[in-house]
């Protein structure tokens, strides 16, 4: 059996969550506490590396200043796919990523846009990751479900695998 190289793991993300408009970003507080909040993924082409808008005042960023270290948990239920991710986060205030990246609907986030001074990127660099993808078929889902039911057996939906992208 083949392994999978670390080209067809970022594609496999990629497919996994190119569609879902919003992410959960877990950052660490200065008293180890862990701190979720919903960023919305920019449509860039995954490639081991995410990218969110923010501003450089927001507590998230003297969070990652403090501890690099992040989390990001996707979830599409239409397509019954579930993405965890973990890596390093810094700030960016790269003027021409930002264009790059920049669509309309951040206007409501940002309302000054790309030339708020205060605006940033908070680069993510994928090291580990683990998805369920259970995207197959809706009808075998249910129907997976139901047999586990009748059969008093744990369902087992889809893959799940653990990815290596970086080691940290």
């Amino acid at each position: 059996m083949a392994t999978t190289t670390e080209q067809e793991h970022i594609a496999k993300l990629h497919d996994l969550i190119k569609d879902i408009e919003f992410a959960m970003m877990t950052t660490v507080e200065p008293d180890g506490d862990l701190r979720s909040r919903p960023m919305a993924t920019q449509q860039a082409e995954f490639d081991g590396t995410l990218w969110f808008f923010t501003l450089a005042s927001d507590p998230k960023v003297a969070e990652v200043r403090r501890d690099q270290r992040v989390n990001l948990s996707f979830a599409s239920k239409d397509d019954n796919a579930w993405v965890s991710m973990s890596g390093t986060a810094e700030l960016v205030r790269d003027q021409a990523k930002m264009r790059e990246l920049w669509s309309k609907p951040l206007e409501a986030w940002f309302p000054d846009g790309v030339d708020d001074p205060n605006l940033s990127l908070l680069k993510v660099t994928v090291g580990q990751a683990e998805y369920w993808d259970a995207t197959s078929n809706k009808i075998a889902y249910v129907a997976g479900m139901i047999k586990a039911i009748a059969s008093n057996q744990s369902y087992q939906p889809g893959e799940n695998e653990k990815i290596t992208l970086r080691e940290g």
